[in-house]
């Protein structure tokens, strides 16, 4: 029984599953709506709330490096990453990844736990787009209810969960909804949405990084490195790990390029590519931003929700209006971003349902759109759920256990599968052989356990509950078992 719960699917299996389409999924995307999709996906909320907080309390304008850290992590990551998606061109992602190199059960656990990072992550950016679009309706006048903007469930760890008052969040939910029916309806039109909604944020922030060179004050960064107040994390070398720590968090979502790879138009080559080249791009973003941010204003005064209009106010009166477009950035931001995660997260759950270990009516493709329909629309209804009844504390810090959790497999994947099967095609080969996966791997773990216990068991009892439905229902429907079964 035991050597049965880690059955692995075989490559050869896989990739004849990849080559001959019998998903049905259409062929639409090409390298730079790939590329397009990567940067969509990275930057959001991250650059616009975290690179003030990071610098504010633990980095000073040294945020800038802690940047370069969290990036250097993502790195390891994204050329593991890189090798399966040119090896297993299949929308599984790491699940499908960790059924060839680990076995079943494992490829269970990481393929429950990307719901953490897809599901969750699109629930929890929900609630912030919901907050920055009530924000500019405040500006323009319009006052929505606080019953219809706000959760109806709270929690701190004082006073455990209470009710609000609120109905529930409705424009959260609403911007799920259609993010939604846009993925179902249609890849290439997803596609072609999220290419303007990365040229709007794109835009902007290259408008607030060329204006604010102009107003940068040498002095904001003196010193770069504030000396540590005799804390941990504080300032100094150590309150750029911390910082690095924060931020690795603006950086999620270049992995989930690999849940397209069917409907890549060459995956082998483009994915590596766009998987780097999106991590690439908004890693030189975020620097900018963040050397730009603290030359304009000193990083003690940063501590705050909109960093950057803090900085724009300091600009003068006359630079104001910049901030409404910000705003606009921002939305734009986190509508990719929820995009992106929705469909991740629905290729996912599809890929594990043609497996078996979900109900088989997932595996639908519309005849019309060529999308999985049914899935997507599951996946919406559930985002839609979360994000119009909890608040945005609660997810955050499960979304990147579960993303740190993937990135930890998918790198040891990369070492189990070349000590096994060492003489296989690999399209894009990871470089410096074990270091980078072996890096990769240990730096994830070690960022893992940098989160709070109280994450552990949210991790834990989501996990719990995975187990519980892989036993009951999954290993009776397994694909794969099915031969073992006739005997």
């Amino acid at each position: 029984m035991s050597k049965q719960l880690f059955l692995k699917k075989s490559i050869r299996t896989l990739l004849s599953e990849a080559s001959s389409n019998k998903a049905g999924l259409k062929k639409t995307l090409g390298p730079w709506s790939l590329l397009a999709m990567g940067i969509g996906a990275i930057i959001g909320a991250g650059i616009f709330v975290l690179s003030g907080e990071a610098a504010a309390q633990y980095a000073g304008p040294a945020i800038s490096i802690s940047f370069i850290l969290a990036a250097i992590i993502c790195v390891f990551a994204a050329l593991c990453y890189a090798e399966f998606a040119s090896l297993i061109p299949i929308a599984g992602s790491a699940y499908s990844y960790a059924y060839v190199t680990m076995g079943e059960l494992i490829a269970w656990i990481i393929g429950w736990g990307l719901t953490l990072e897809y599901l969750f992550s699109a629930a929890t950016v929900a609630v912030g787009w919901s907050g920055y679009f009530t924000s500019i309706l405040n500006d323009l006048g319009l006052i929505l209810p606080k019953s219809l903007v706000t959760a109806p469930l709270s929690y701190s760890v004082v006073e455990g969960w209470s009710m609000t008052g609120s109905f529930i969040n409705l424009p959260a939910v609403i911007i799920t909804l259609l993010m939604g029916v846009l993925v179902a309806t249609g890849v290439k039109a997803a596609a072609s949405f999220n290419n303007v909604m990365v040229f709007i944020k794109l835009l902007v922030i290259a408008v607030f990084i060329g204006l604010g060179l102009f107003f940068v004050k040498k002095e904001n960064w003196q010193p770069f490195i504030p000396q540590n107040t005799g804390v941990f994390g504080h300032y100094g070398f150590s309150g750029i790990f911390r910082g690095a720590g924060l931020v690795f968090f603006a950086f999620i979502g270049f992995d989930a390029l690999s849940t397209l790879a069917q409907e890549a138009k060459n995956p082998q080559k483009d994915l590596p590519k766009a998987m780097l080249g999106s991590l690439g791009v908004s890693t030189i973003v975020y620097i900018l931003v963040a050397l730009v941010l603290t030359g304009i204003v000193s990083y003690t005064k940063l501590n705050v929700a909109d960093p950057i209009a803090v900085a724009i106010a300091a600009l003068g009166p006359k630079f104001l209006w910049i901030g409404f477009l910000v705003k606009l950035a921002i939305l734009a931001g986190l509508t990719s971003v929820i995009l992106v995660m929705i469909m991740g997260q629905a290729r996912i759950f599809f890929t594990m349902a043609q497996d078996g270990l979900l109900p088989k009516v997932f595996t639908k493709v519309h005849s019309t759109y060529r999308t999985p329909f049914i899935i997507t629309l599951a996946v919406t209804a559930l985002a839609l759920l979360v994000a119009g009844l909890f608040p945005v504390e609660i997810l955050g810090q499960l979304v990147s256990m579960g993303t740190l959790m993937a990135f930890a497999i998918v790198c040891f994947g990369v070492l189990v599968l070349r000590a096994k099967q060492p003489l296989l095609h690999r399209p894009f080969k990871t470089p410096f052989m074990p270091w980078v996966p072996l890096i990769g791997t240990l730096a994830c773990v070690f960022q893992m356990f940098m989160l709070p216990w109280v994450t552990w068991m949210q991790l834990l009892i989501w996990m719990g509950l995975g187990l519980w439905i892989y036993f009951s229902y999954s290993i009776k429907n397994s694909v794969l078992r099915k031969p073992a079964r006739k005997k």
